[in-house]
């Protein structure tokens, strides 16, 4: 039991070392204010919605990661709307969750591209469950039996749980075909140590997003239906030294869209860097207010057995009321940018 506690501790000083990652989800052109609180309130309607993303799902490697939002317009130009979001790491027991209150301002710039700027903030916790934990000094040898509580030294250094503060700003420029953003969370660089008396401030996570589209050919012998676009997106992350370049493309269309993200590492630091990591094809459909979505990212590295990332997301758009009807056109094609 003994070395099962300093495995533990062994991923925690790592964990602290390279001060966590955030989740990053495939789906974010479906729900974008997982990029960006700017897009809070841009469907100047109700618009919620849920993903739920199973990574590694084989064995004691698999990693969950929900994430839910719900936000209106509730003026001609403040947005407003709530973020939770959790990840359990089956293998540590550590666990992730952190509820945001969401605020966006626009500013229309002329007739045909406004300015978006959001505020995100609220409280995290970070919880490892030590106190499920069974050390050898809690066993007695010659009964078996388990006493209360440990004082090995070593777990005692440990704090099971840390709580923060954290904020998130963000800006976002659009038009009806196309939108350019980013991003910067953990502007107050909470301390996420387990240890009582270290300091490892989260590290900042910038992402700079934008997205085009382009109308198709419609004639008979395209075989498209009316109202048919090609989506071509990017978005750029970058976390203390790690980078992401996500780099995808669409056909979206009333009711279905298909596409495929190819996720990147355009700063390859040594030999064994790849420059795809992997290729993630998504598909939706949508029924009513309602709108389903799945995506399967396919891992093209040397990483092993891993069955890949699986992700669902739903989401819930209200009929319009018309508070500002040249702004309908918005949310990624769900009305049309």
């Amino acid at each position: 039991m003994k070395i099962k506690i300093y495995i533990v501790l062994l991923f925690i000083t790592f964990f602290n070392e390279v001060k966590a990652q955030d989740p990053v989800f495939t789906q974010s052109l479906i729900i974008p204010e997982t990029l960006n609180p700017g897009f809070t309130g841009a469907a100047s309607s109700w618009n919620a919605g849920i993903i739920h993303r199973r990574q590694w799902p084989e064995g004691n490697r698999r990693i969950d990661t929900q994430y839910a939002f719900a936000n209106n317009l509730v003026t001609d130009n403040l947005g407003l709307g709530i973020t939770i979001l959790n990840q359990r790491e089956t293998f540590t027991d550590y666990n992730y969750f952190q509820f945001n209150g969401v605020a966006s301002y626009r500013i229309d710039l002329n007739y045909r591209w406004r300015l978006r700027l959001g505020l995100e903030g609220g409280f995290g916790r970070k919880d490892f469950n030590f106190r499920n934990l069974l050390l050898e000094d809690q066993i007695n040898v010659n009964d078996g039996s388990i006493s209360g509580s440990s004082i090995d030294p070593g777990f005692l250094r440990y704090n099971s749980q840390i709580n923060f503060v954290d904020f998130s700003f963000g800006v976002l420029v659009d038009e009806e075909n196309a939108w350019f953003g980013a991003s910067l969370k953990h502007l107050t660089r909470p301390d996420i140590t387990f240890l009582e008396n270290g300091n490892a401030p989260l590290d900042l996570f910038l992402s700079v997003h934008g997205g085009y589209y382009f109308t198709l050919d419609n004639s008979p012998s395209m075989l498209l239906p009316a109202d048919t676009d090609l989506l071509v997106s990017i978005n750029y992350m970058r976390q203390s030294q790690f980078n992401r370049l996500d780099i995808g493309t669409s056909v979206e269309m009333n009711m279905f869209s298909f596409g495929v993200i190819a996720a990147t590492n355009p700063e390859g630091r040594n030999t064994n860097s790849h420059l795809i990591t992997s290729l993630n094809p998504y598909v939706t459909m949508r029924a009513g207010e309602f709108k389903f979505g799945y995506s399967y990212d396919v891992n093209t590295s040397k990483f092993g057995h891993n069955q890949g990332i699986h992700e669902l997301t739903l989401t819930w758009q209200s009929s319009y009321t018309c508070r500002d009807c040249d702004n309908y056109r918005m949310k990624l094609k769900d009305i049309k940018w």
